[in-house]
This record gives structure tokens, C-alpha cells and sequence, in this order.
């Protein structure tokens, strides 16, 4: 990455800390960390600027938009993807030959969790490949969700090819988005998906509390979202309860009031991200992530990803005992990772080096005993 010194001093954190903890929480830019702080001034000083508020949300939903090359009209406002998910949910009107959902094994449990409260859905769990979607979408599938990238292991799946698939059975597709959307370029009009959502907390900058769905044009004003709130309607300032006038398009998935200080560092995070350019960090995160490879099979320790960067993203999971308790005898020597079940997760952003990486696996090394062979 160019400018790589220019860009760590960008983010404070990384002065005291080695942080590689993008699959959970990025490190905070100063950018993001002083619209916070003029949210919060605006309160201090002039009490109410609805107006102003509204504004960073919206300039929120443009910029996410744009790097996610939608229109406008088609991203909601959302507070996470649990959210977003049961939004889509609850929209949807299965009958008897349509009322199959089918999920992945490495979808983040939320979206399980979620599909299986609804009661309504006959549901299938499938392991992720391609070739299992081909196998097990047919006519009788409603929704089809897939991780764009796996929250465990970084596995990235073929997301326009898994559409094509649901399209060609009439199936929805639905993308979990969360774990690319800030190191990976995503195109929603070349992939054809139909819904996908991310949040703000992991590799795009920001914190948690807000997301985004987008929900394909052609489809969005056939919906009749039962998630909803005065933002969901065609005039939310009618201030009228006795009547439902959905928005246009995703509009109509707003719900209430947006989490303001969220929309705040949302601009900012989002400016960030398109300035340094999606594609650029993409490039720079698939050699970090080859080189994590590379210096955990010299370690000797077990990866858990797919072990060729091009299938995979930032994300590298090594197989350790006791991963809460590693993570934290990590934080305790100023290094910043995440622990899922059996793995520690090693995700570095575009703002990471491979001495970081190096010193974490070191680290790390010191932690693990390394397995026979």
C-alpha cells in the first residue's frame, strides 16, 4: 500500500496497539473520530439540527450507494444485519409450492436465527460451495442466502454464480455482506443479487449500530415490509398514523428514527474508504493475506481458511485451544485479534503491514503448541 506511514497516522489506535481485528472492529480513522465528535458538539451548542442530522444519514446512504454501485433508492437505513434480514423476511409472501428458504452452514447465526422465528418457512441448511446451491436450489425456493464471505474462516464464495443459480429457479438471493463490504469491490448490479447487507463496524470503519440493505429496484416496490416506522413512508413528516404509504423503492425498509451519531461516522468512514479506493485495498489485503499463509505454515500452525488467498478474504482463522482466552493474552502484549469458537481470527486492513502480521503470529506461536508433522 502506498503512503503506508501517512495512512497509519490516520488512526491513533495503532500507536499503541497492533490491531488486525477487521473481522470484529477496524480501527477508528481520526476522520471518524472527529465526526463523532462534531455530533456531539452540535448537541452542546445548538441543541437540535435535525436538519444537519438528517443530512449525514443521507450522505451515508450516497456514499454506500456508490461504492456498492447502486442507486440510491435502493439502500435502507438499518441498524445491523439482523435487521436488515428480518426486514426481508417478514416482506416476503411464501404459499405451499414456495415456501423453502435455504441457508448456508457459514452464514452468521443471526440469519438463522431470524428465518427460523418466522415460522413460516420450511428452511434447509447446506454446506457452502457452488456446487451444493446447484444441487439443492429448485422451484420450490424462496430466498437463498449466502455469506459474500465467511464471518469464520474468510472462505469468499462465488456470489454471481450462486445468483444464477437462484435466478434460474425463481429463487431469491439474498447476501450477507458484512465481512466483505469495505476490503472487498462489490458490484450488486454485475453480481444481480436482489438483497444484500452490511454494517458499519468490521472493514468499513465505523461503528455498530447502523447498516445497510440494499434491495434491487425491480423488485423493492412489489414488497410490503411489515418491519417498518415513520422513515419507511412516502411522507414521514404527514405525521399521520392512520394510514400505511410506503416510500419508493428500499426507502420503504427505513424503519425510525436513524442512530444519528452512527450517520455521522458512517460519512466519514465510507469518505475514507472510497479515497484510499475499494479495488486498492482489495489488492493490498490479498497479499497480506497470502503472506498470513505463507508465515503460519512456517510456524507451524493449523489454518482453518482455505488456504489460496484468491479464495478467501483478510481473514486468516488458526485452529487454537482456549481462543477467548488467547485473544485476551494477546490484547494483554497490545494485539488486537478476534477469537470465534475454536479459531483466532488474524483480519488486517489496508492499514496493516506484514510486521504486524509477523509479530502477531509470533506471538501467537508462543501460545499454541504446534501439532506433530
Amino acid at each position: 500500500m502506498e503512503n503506508i506511514h501517512e495512512i497509519r497516522e490516520q488512526f491513533p489506535s495503532l500507536k499503541k496497539n497492533i490491531q488486525l481485528s477487521s473481522c470484529s472492529q477496524s480501527a477508528i480513522h481520526i476522520d471518524v473520530k472527529n465526526s463523532v465528535q462534531d455530533y456531539m458538539h452540535s448537541l452542546e451548542e445548538r441543541g437540535t439540527d435535525w436538519g444537519y442530522w438528517m443530512d449525514a444519514c443521507e450522505e451515508s446512504r450516497r456514499k454506500f450507494a456508490k461504492m456498492i454501485n447502486a442507486d440510491v433508492n435502493e439502500i435502507a437505513i438499518v441498524s445491523s444485519v439482523s435487521h436488515a434480514i428480518s426486514a426481508v423476511l417478514t416482506s416476503l409472501e411464501p404459499h405451499t409450492l414456495k415456501n423453502e428458504v435455504i441457508l448456508s452452514t457459514s452464514d452468521f447465526p443471526c440469519i438463522g436465527h431470524a428465518t427460523l422465528s418466522q415460522g413460516k418457512y420450511d428452511v434447509k441448511y447446506i454446506h457452502p460451495s457452488t456446487t451444493t446451491y446447484e444441487k439443492n436450489i429448485t422451484d420450490k425456493t424462496l430466498l437463498t442466502s449466502a455469506p459474500h464471505v465467511s464471518f469464520y474462516n474468510g472462505e469468499r464464495l462465488d456470489i454471481k454464480g450462486i445468483t444464477e443459480i437462484a435466478h434460474r429457479n425463481d429463487s431469491l438471493m439474498f447476501v450477507d455482506a458484512y465481512q466483505s463490504a469495505g476490503q472487498i469491490d462489490i458490484d450488486v448490479k454485475d453480481l444481480g443479487v436482489d438483497f444484500l447487507a452490511a454494517g458499519m463496524q468490521k472493514y468499513m470503519l465505523g461503528m455498530p449500530g447502523i447498516a445497510f440493505l440494499y434491495v434491487r429496484k425491480e423488485i423493492a416496490n412489489h414488497l410490503v415490509p411489515r418491519i417498518t416506522g415513520w422513515f419507511g413512508q412516502s411522507n414521514p413528516f404527514a405525521f399521520n398514523s392512520q394510514e400505511v404509504e410506503y416510500a419508493e423503492g428500499a426507502r420503504r425498509f427505513d424503519s425510525g428514527t436513524f442512530p444519528m451519531i452512527n450517520g455521522f461516522a458512517s460519512k466519514s468512514a465510507i469518505s475514507v474508504l472510497l479515497d484510499v479506493g475499494i479495488p486498492n485495498i482489495e489488492r493490498y489485503l490479498r497479499e497480506l493475506s497470502a503472506y498470513t499463509l505463507d508465515y503460519c505454515r512456517e510456524k507451524g500452525l493449523e489454518v482453518a481458511s482455505p488456504l489460496q488467498a484468491e479464495q478467501k478474504g483478510s481473514n486468516t482463522a488458526i485452529k487454537v485451544p482456549n481462543a477467548n482466552e488467547i485473544e485476551q493474552k494477546l490484547k494483554d502484549r497490545q494485539i488486537i485479534v478476534s477469537a470465534r469458537n475454536d479459531v483466532i481470527r488474524i483480519a488486517p486492513h489496508f492499514y496493516n503491514t506484514k510486521e504486524d502480521i509477523k509479530l502477531a503470529i509470533d506471538e501467537l506461536a508462543k501460545l499454541v503448541p504446534i501439532s506433530a508433522g
